[in-house]
């Protein structure tokens, strides 16, 4: 497979196959964000020869009993795509290897309303059975400050049009994204967009200062505060109580997360609530994650 710089998928991908269809973000301006900053990684359709060179590869592996049942598409926000070219590569993949049964992929509010709701339909239609959204945050001003390059009523609409056209949507929220002066404010916020996107999926992140980023400087000049492990774990205890699911799969379970929950809510939200409050009460750092196993 034709992989070039750092690739990235959702945990839940981890069996997937990785096919690297574009390279980088085509926005990749957050300021907490270096995920794409090698420097083979800048913004770029890949050569379709090389694309259907990797399908090739994968249908003779799927040949040798190699089942391969998901397929997620990478890099960045790869749904931001051309519409035909997505198109080119469902079609091929669902004539080269037939056994997949489901084809991910990142997407963010700026590409998904691009795409008309025939166009999102079509791509249900040939494979295409989940977009994972980096929402980061409700709230207004913190992602104005971290440019992230589209708003909160955007990302409630984008959430709409991919519920119409029977997409799955997981949406990934940040904790800790607005420091500690906006903290409780950033959590309120965030379970209010979760509720009005009303998700299948939801998974919180931990952010993590990420040397050579904006937000990296910031807190070196003081400019930003991280909120601590406990203060992280109030933003989440905020969010699960204040959001009202009709049926969510929950996960605080990444590798930046100091304490993994995988959730059912709102079936899990008491249980949920009442382990927080007494891990809070604690404060006992043996009740989280041991820094060396947290990660990005």
């Amino acid at each position: 497979m034709d992989h070039i710089g750092q690739i990235f998928r959702p945990p839940s991908e981890a069996q997937s196959l990785l096919l690297q269809i574009s390279l980088g973000c085509s926005h990749n301006k957050c300021t907490y964000c270096a995920m794409y900053d090698h420097p083979d990684q800048g913004f770029r359709i890949k050569k379709w020869a090389t694309i259907a060179a990797d399908i090739d590869e994968a249908a003779d592996w799927s040949k040798d009993n190699l089942t391969i049942r998901r397929v997620f598409l990478c890099d960045g926000d790869a749904l931001i795509l051309p519409q035909d070219f997505l198109e080119k590569v469902l079609l091929t993949l669902r004539e080269k290897i037939p056994t997949v049964r489901r084809v991910g992929i990142y997407g963010d509010a700026r590409s998904i309303l691009r795409k008309s709701p025939a166009q999102l339909l079509r791509l249900k239609e040939l494979g295409l059975g989940i977009v994972y959204h980096g929402v980061e945050s409700g709230d207004e001003q913190v992602l104005s400050q971290v440019q992230k390059g589209s708003t909160a009523a955007q990302a409630v609409e984008s959430a709409l049009l991919l519920k119409e056209a029977g997409l799955r949507h997981s949406v990934m929220v940040m904790l800790g994204l607005a420091g500690v002066e906006n903290s409780l404010r950033h959590a309120a916020a965030t379970a209010k967009i979760l509720t009005a996107m009303d998700p299948p999926f939801v998974g919180a992140l931990t952010t993590t200062l990420v040397p050579g980023t904006p937000l990296f400087a910031q807190a070196e000049s003081g400019d930003f505060v991280l909120p601590d492990p406990w203060g992280m774990l109030e933003e989440l205890r905020i969010i699960i109580r204040e959001s009202h699911f009709t049926r969510c799969r929950f996960h605080s379970n990444h590798a930046s997360n100091h304490l993994p929950l995988s959730l059912n809510l709102p079936t899990d939200k008491d249980k949920a609530l009442g382990m927080l409050d007494q891990v809070l009460d604690r404060r006992d750092d043996d009740d989280l994650k041991p820094e060396y196993l947290r990660g990005l």
